[in-house]
């Protein structure tokens, strides 16, 4: 059996997947388990082994079970500090999302080296769900939109700070102001400070992704819209536009970038092929 290890580094956290394949099927792979901890750009990969191997024994499987490893990442100075950890944890060089990978999507930006990797990765993972065109939201440090043809090719996106990156902002700024749950108010109107605060960051993010998923469509066409991210769930009860969250949208968008970088021949991918 082949198990993979996919692997997204971004600036907030780091998520983990463990896709398992079934003996003599390499077509698609099922998440068995998955983690998420906080990004530390000063992590020793000693450390990051360790906190890898916790993570497996926490859920009774062995690192010794991982046969192949996928990363992408968007924090540079780690991206080295993981391959590391895949050659020493699992004995193999791991498959890295970036120039040069096969990805199946046509990347139409002026320089496509600018893209993130997270960004292709979920619209690859978005046109592989839905099908296009399609438009891929991701509430992280940054909330992003990628957006993707009807034929399948990746055309660019937007770029806005995300709502923990805003929150933060402001109350680093206001000393009036405090830090509050996202949570969903009593009303729009807020009667205290908090409910103020809650109301302007859910509804005002809820409205800004309406919006801005209008002027996209105005260019795109009338696209479907998924969500991910860890406050996708939240956004999207609220949000008129986005019709699906898919949770693990980037873990499974770096499953099927694997998948159409492994030799067809061999079970279990042995050699880099980025």
């Amino acid at each position: 059996m082949t198990t993979l290890l996919a692997i997204d580094i971004g600036n907030t956290n780091v998520s983990f997947g463990v896709f398992d394949y079934a003996a003599g099927d390499a077509s698609a792979g099922e998440l068995a388990q998955h983690w998420r901890i906080g990004t530390h750009r000063e992590q020793t990969s000693d450390e990051v082994a360790l906190t890898m191997t916790g993570l497996f024994a926490q859920a009774g499987r062995s690192v010794s079970e991982v046969t192949d490893v996928i990363i992408a990442s968007v924090v540079p100075p780690l991206l080295p500090i993981f391959e590391r950890v895949s050659t020493k944890l699992f004995d193999r060089p791991p498959l890295v999302v970036g120039p040069g990978i096969r990805t199946g999507m046509p990347v139409r930006y002026e320089n496509p080296r600018e893209v993130g990797a997270d960004r292709i990765v979920n619209a690859v993972a978005a046109y592989e769900m839905f099908g296009g065109p399609v438009i891929a939201v991701d509430f992280g440090t940054a909330t992003t939109f990628d957006c993707v043809s009807a034929q399948g090719e990746y055309l660019g996106g937007v770029i806005f700070p995300g709502i923990h990156t805003s929150m933060e902002a402001l109350f680093e700024r206001a000393s009036m102001l405090h830090r509050v749950e996202l949570a969903r108010p009593k009303s729009v109107i807020g009667k205290t400070t908090t409910g103020a605060l809650q109301s302007g960051l859910l509804y005002g993010f809820a409205g800004l992704v309406d919006s801005m998923v209008e002027r996209i469509r105005s260019e795109l066409g009338e696209a479907r819209v998924v969500a991910t991210g860890g406050l996708a769930h939240r956004i999207g009860g609220e949000s008129q536009a986005i019709e699906t969250v898919e949770p693990f949208l980037t873990l499974e968008g770096l499953r099927i970038i694997f998948e159409k970088n492994r030799p067809p021949s061999d079970g279990s991918r042995k050699e880099r092929t980025a």
